[in-house]
């Protein structure tokens, strides 16, 4: 029996449902050194911003408990240093480029998706855990007119897939959901990492700079295999999940949630082979279980 892992995200056919988390593999160049990209179901680049960003003073990274915590700061280059210095090379790969996009107002967040658009990139994801300047500082993914707004403005103005990529930090990660769906997000990714601290209790300081950080790594999987089980019972659009995948049984369990695809973050820096081990291990399930396509597992959980 064939093992068939093609699945389709909307208008996005992907080779197989594996996909790198935004921020976790760079730009592409830095964990190619590693595993062949090609054989990525998609992949995922770090988020731009319109204006180039520092990011934060370290320490801005710390392992904790089956985790890590990070306030990288969204540093990157900005749109046109992304252009100019890394998208030639994303161009040279026979995957799905995948964009995620961040900023602190709706016009910046359409100047750069405007840009994107007509690049020869595949699909945008709207980080929507940064902060909206104009609305007092709060997220636009745990403000429901700020989502609406965002994603109903970015829709307008781009003819390539959307991706929305919620926020855990909110009481009802459904309204979100439908929100998204409602606006016209062609689908939606999560969960992107739960606030969180750690201290050092020998010098009484806390292990990042900025205190509180993002936690990822599978400390957060059972959250995010919550949150994307109820999504999937809530909007019709397809469903990326992420949060903790260190293994292709992590990766078949947010399928089984309702994921027709899984990105993996943290797992690459402990391993950056960790992708293509998940997709072979992804195949080897199918073979034993004799599924002929790994789009008979989405939603697949017996209740």
């Amino acid at each position: 029996m064939g093992s068939d892992l093609r699945v389709r995200l909307g208008r996005l056919t992907l080779k197989n449902p594996v996909m790198t988390a935004s921020g976790t593999a760079g730009y592409g160049e830095e964990i190619g050194e590693y595993i062949d990209l090609n054989k990525l179901g998609a992949f995922v680049v770090k988020g731009i911003s319109l204006k180039p960003m520092k990011g934060n003073p370290p320490p801005r990274i710390c392992e904790t408990p089956c985790g890590m915590l990070n306030s990288i700061g969204l540093e990157n280059p900005g749109l046109r240093g992304f252009i100019k210095d890394h998208l030639p090379f994303l161009k040279t790969l026979k995957t799905k480029i995948i964009v995620n996009v961040l900023g602190s107002t709706v016009d910046e967040y359409i100047k750069i998706c405007e840009a994107l658009n007509d690049s020869g990139i595949d699909a945008i994801e709207l980080n929507v855990s940064c902060p909206n300047v104009k609305k007092g500082g709060i997220s636009f993914g745990t403000d429901p007119s700020s989502l609406r707004e965002l994603i109903t403005e970015v829709k307008k103005r781009i003819s390539i897939p959307l991706i929305t990529k919620l926020s855990p930090n909110v009481d009802d990660i459904k309204v979100f959901a439908k929100i998204a769906e409602d606006s016209g997000s062609d689908m939606i990714s999560l969960i992107n990492t739960v606030r969180g601290m750690s201290i050092d209790v020998d010098t009484k300081r806390p292990r990042l700079s900025t205190i509180t950080g993002g936690l990822s790594g599978p400390a957060i999987k059972p959250i995010a295999l919550r949150m994307v089980w109820e999504c999937y019972n809530t909007v019709k659009i397809p469903i990326i999940g992420m949060g903790g995948i260190m293994s292709a049984r992590d990766a078949i369990e947010f399928m089984l949630a309702g994921a027709s695809a899984v990105a993996v973050g943290t797992g690459n820096f402990v391993n950056p082979g960790l992708t293509l081990e998940i997709i072979e291990g992804i195949k080897d399930y199918m073979i034993e279980h004799q599924i002929s396509s790994v789009k008979d597992l989405i939603g697949a959980m017996i209740c």
